[in-house]
């Protein structure tokens, strides 16, 4: 269909290369096509929808999104209310979707909807969505905190009709592949946050080096070169644990957990390093003119995209058998 044929191994190192770019928006947006709105269709689409979605995305000359989330249901995937109901050999889709990265330009929708009335973990599909058919309003391009070059969509769907052989795979595992999609989702953004969080380190140490407070640098202050020397270590041991993690799946393996424990560190850490980093440039790193607050503000999306860290703590909770039963 167009790939290299590589094992996942190569998007890792793609999106760890991605990270030397100097914003958030860009990476992600290359992630949605690689790692988040591909995957499904990748193993489990069928060929017709392959050459018909897949092979134009991987060339390039498709934008793709993927439209999980919703007004009521952020990580909480199972509460989508959006419906697909079948009427012949066709689906018509109501309902919406919110927070959708590349949403306002994106060729096609690997959509998550309802397509009967079962428990909500059997009743979902996946359903390769054109974005150009009737019913389908992009409602708005959401102004954000961070990730400012990427845009972000809230979309509506009023009667849209798509043929029934759109759907990914079964009816009723959506759901299911969802999950797998997230597990290449979590770990391409962990590689991501990798070279940033070193950017930051190395920037910091020059600016303090440079920087003198009461006639001598900032970073001679041993509270400053003790954290740095801290958190270079810890981006180390997220980037052994990506590698392991990486390694388990390429191998067959589930790594729900290992990905879930990488995505909740990488999270946690970009949050620790940006804000640590911002305070030891001063007044400078409140500016708009360094690199330092355009990451404090694009990676506070790590603890929240693709999962919240609070969904993460459950799922390695449940992989520890330590969540209480409902």
């Amino acid at each position: 269909y167009g790939g290299m044929g590589l094992d996942f191994s190569y998007s890792i190192a793609v999106a760890e290369e991605l990270g030397n770019i100097r914003c958030g928006g860009i990476p992600m947006a290359i992630g949605v096509q690689a790692g988040m709105a591909t995957p499904a269709l990748t193993r489990f689409g069928s060929d017709e929808l392959k050459k018909q979605f897949l092979v134009p995305t991987i060339a390039g000359d498709f934008v793709a999104c993927l439209g999980i989330s919703e007004t009521g249901a952020g990580s909480d995937v199972a509460s989508i209310k959006t419906t697909a109901v079948r009427k012949g050999d066709e689906y018509v889709i109501n309902g919406g979707k919110m927070w959708t990265t590349s949403g306002c330009q994106a060729d096609w929708m690997c959509l998550l909807a309802n397509t009967s009335e079962g428990p909500p973990h059997l009743n979902k599909s996946l359903i390769c969505l054109p974005m150009n058919l009737p019913g389908i309003h992009v409602a708005k391009k959401i102004d954000k905190l961070g990730m400012r070059s990427s845009d972000t969509a809230q979309i509506f769907f009023e009667d849209v009709r798509v043929p029934s052989k759109n759907l990914i795979g079964e009816e009723g595992k959506g759901f299911t592949y969802q999950m797998l999609q997230f597990q290449e989702e979590r770990l391409w953004g962990v590689a991501a946050a990798l070279a940033p969080l070193e950017t930051l380190i190395q920037e910091t140490v020059e600016y303090t080096r440079q920087r003198k407070v009461f006639d001598r640098p900032v970073l001679h202050n041993q509270a400053v070169h003790f954290r740095l020397a801290e958190l270079a270590t810890e981006v180390e041991l997220l980037r052994s644990l990506l590698h392991r993690a990486v390694a388990f799946y390429v191998e067959g393996n589930d790594v729900t957990k290992l990905a879930s424990m990488a995505k909740l560190k990488a999270g946690r850490l970009a949050r620790e390093v940006s804000d640590s980093c911002l305070q030891f440039w001063g007044g400078m790193g409140f500016t708009s003119e360094v690199l330092v607050s355009r990451f404090y503000r694009d990676f506070r999306l790590m603890s929240i995209g693709g999962g919240t860290d609070e969904t993460m703590l459950s799922i390695i909770c449940k992989y520890m058998e330590t969540l209480p039963s409902k």
